[in-house]
């Protein structure tokens, strides 16, 4: 949609275009407006306080004001909030609700999740050419990305590691097939290859850069961005793997139009709830399983699965079916872990009102006798 107040440059809030505002986020500002409070877009977080872009420039606001105890409901970058500005420190009140968010499993035991970006309308998954590719690792984070509600892109950076053009066309095609309905574009953030389509399709909207360390993120930041904003360090020779230049999540406004949120290199990348997800990455193999005898076919040894009946004939690769199984197998482990934390936090409940409730009645009988 375009915004009215890129019509109106004298508009309160026409700083903020660049970074996303429109009319929609000006009708659920409008509350926190009569208030006196300043709408802004989170562009960095860290150690519980965040950098806001405002009308009023760029502010330092206090994020503790903000559920600070819900991993899932902090304050993150890409968020839209209401600033309380007057006082000192200034802190945020609240966030404008989200229209798509980065959710993943945190890296401890617990069933908790981990918000990595807000409002996010492209999430990039950058792949190195530099090593072979992990095609299940791919997998994974485009599951991630559809359960976000943001549009997958795959970058397959270095491209210029890979000179003849017919082995590039067949890693391009590898990934293709394994990302069904998602574009796929190499690029050489060295030599400039690519980089012109990516920030044309990057200009309109709200992007996120993802990967492992050493996929070429910041590299490719700074290349889009024109200048060098991003710390780059060289990766490791022996896996490719670089350290984590990036430690904070950045968002930057890009000079053809858009911003881009980098992330720190993610070793771990969980799924967090992400059966939607998952279906779509593997939506050839959901495609299949409509013509299984039964409706509730596990694929494993059923008789009449079109699925295995598919790999049989060499039209599934086996590969994709047992990628699909593990990711399913994990989303089901943590959906578990989540609903048994909520099971608990329940009966926790009930006993403590339970002992509220006889403490009340050995009241009352104690005023009896």
């Amino acid at each position: 949609m375009t915004s009215a107040f890129l019509a109106f440059p004298s508009s309160p809030f026409a700083a903020l275009v660049p970074y996303g505002w429109d009319d929609v986020w000006a009708d659920e500002f409008a509350p926190y407006a009569t208030e006196g409070l300043l709408a802004g877009r989170v562009i960095r977080v860290d150690r519980g306080q965040c950098d806001v872009v405002t009308t009023d420039g760029v502010l330092r606001a206090d994020t503790a004001f903000v559920t600070p105890n819900d991993p899932m409901r902090v304050v993150c970058t890409g968020d839209w909030v209401a600033v309380e500005h007057a006082g000192n420190p200034r802190y945020v009140r609240t966030y404008l609700p989200r229209r798509t968010a980065f959710v993943r499993s945190t890296s401890s035991k617990r069933s908790e999740g981990q918000i990595l970006a807000a409002n996010v309308d492209y999430a990039v998954v950058a792949v190195s050419l530099a090593l072979e590719l992990d095609l299940g690792r791919v997998e994974r984070f485009l599951a991630l990305a559809w359960e976000s509600g943001a549009q997958p892109l795959v970058v397959l950076t270095k491209a210029d590691l890979v000179p003849d053009a017919a082995t590039l066309g067949h890693l391009v095609q590898d990934v293709e097939k394994t990302a069904p309905g998602v574009p796929v574009l190499p690029v050489s953030s060295s030599a400039g290859e690519g980089l012109d389509v990516l920030a044309a399709v990057l200009s309109g909207g709200t992007s996120v850069l993802l990967g492992q360390s050493g996929a070429g993120k910041s590299t490719l930041a700074n290349a889009l961005i024109g200048e060098d904003v991003m710390d780059v360090r060289a990766a490791r020779d022996v896996d490719g793997k670089g350290r984590h230049t990036t430690t904070t999540r950045n968002l930057l406004a890009l000079p053809g139009g858009g911003v881009l949120i980098d992330t720190p290199g993610l070793r771990g990348v969980g799924l967090w709830d992400a059966e939607t997800g998952v279906g779509q990455v593997f939506s050839e193999i959901e495609g299949l399983a409509a013509d299984c005898r039964f409706h509730d076919c596990a694929h494993e040894a059923e008789p009449g699965c079109a699925v295995l009946a598919a790999v049989d004939s060499g039209v599934l690769p086996e590969r994709r079916l047992a990628s699909y199984r593990k990711l399913l197998r994990e989303n089901q482990r943590i959906v578990a872990k989540t609903d048994a934390r909520v099971r608990a936090e329940i009966r926790r409940d009930w006993k403590r009102k339970g002992a509220e409730g006889r403490a009340a009645m050995d009241a009352k009988r104690g005023r009896w006798h």
